[in-house]
């Protein structure tokens, strides 16, 4: 029987080995066979071997990990809002009777000033409607105006009756909000356009970051999303690369007078329109730039009534 290396071990250390004397070699022998014949017996015989025994292969539970989530303030299926493709035409009137007969298929209007009756109109003619409000700032004109406490109201932003917003007090603001974008889905408009999202960048009367906005304009968003609105990022351009995945389509204004309008190609990029105004250039002067990144360009007076000049 072959030892092991702890059987030769405990041989080596209880019974050393005899050397060998020249002309003793029977008696040598004998000694030898006789100390291996103790050893061997002093050893627990190893068990014999076994073969493993067949096992069934573990049952795989089932996978009941829940699917990828929302992102955040998104709490609507995506197939149910509207995304507007890039190239989709647009009218932006927010004063005076809304002129139904303009050619475009996208309506941006007034959600306080303007009635369920005048939506389903324009859903009648096939048009997508969005509802315009401001985020940002509080207004003296709205009904709502006494909903703000006066801890929240900064200072004016340089139109008649408007202060900016504490948007780091998302307690207080939020259901203000969350009631204006209430307003909006029961009118039936698809889609909400709310203004003033880059208060950080300007004189506010607080001391607002750069992440209190993101926080504020994601909280926006999910108030849309939530009640299956489609909702744009207005203007804010430095924070686009952080915020294109949480809006839908964006608003801006004058990006081709201020030489910015590259800033807004990651929303084209993605399949989503830019629905862009200039004020005071002509046409020609934004036209061929608008085209050849995806934008949705017209001229607008800055009063925002019916009047508008397309690039077409």
């Amino acid at each position: 029987m072959a030892l092991d290396a702890p059987a030769r071990a405990r041989l080596r250390e209880d019974h050393p080995v005899t050397r060998f004397t020249p002309g003793r070699p029977a008696a040598q022998l004998l000694c030898l066979l006789l100390l291996l014949l103790t050893a061997a017996c002093s050893d627990t015989a190893a068990p014999e071997a076994t073969a493993p025994e067949a096992t069934a292969p573990e049952a795989t539970a089932p996978d009941t990990a829940a699917p990828d989530r929302t992102p955040p303030g998104d709490a609507s299926p995506q197939r149910n809002r509207w995304r507007p493709a890039p190239g989709t035409t647009w009218q932006w009137q927010l004063q005076g009777r809304v002129d139904l007969g303009v050619d475009a298929e996208v309506f941006d209007i007034d959600g306080f000033e303007n009635g369920a009756d005048t939506v389903a109109a324009l859903h009648a003619r096939g048009r997508k409607v969005i509802c315009y409000l401001n985020a940002g700032a509080w207004e003296d004109f709205r009904p709502d105006r006494d909903d703000y406490p006066p801890q929240v109201l900064g200072r004016g932003n340089g139109w008649p009756g408007e202060r900016w917003v504490d948007i780091r007090r998302l307690d207080v603001l939020r259901p203000i909000l969350a009631a204006r974008v209430d307003m909006c889905a029961e009118k039936g408009f698809d889609a909400v356009e709310p203004d003033l999202l880059d208060g950080y960048r300007n004189d506010t009367g607080f001391p607002l970051t750069a992440g209190d906005q993101l926080a504020f304009n994601r909280m926006v968003a999910g108030l849309a999303h939530r009640r299956g609105l489609s909702v744009g990022l207005k203007n804010d351009l430095d924070q686009i690369p952080q915020l294109v995945d949480d809006f839908d389509f964006a608003v801006n204004e004058e990006c081709a007078e201020f030489g910015e309008c590259a800033k807004l190609a990651p929303f084209t990029e993605r399949g989503k329109a830019v629905f862009h105004a200039e004020y005071a250039l002509n046409p020609q002067e934004f036209c061929d730039t608008s085209r050849r990144l995806g934008l949705s360009s017209i001229r607008k007076r800055l009063g925002l009534d019916a009047w508008r000049r397309t690039c077409r």
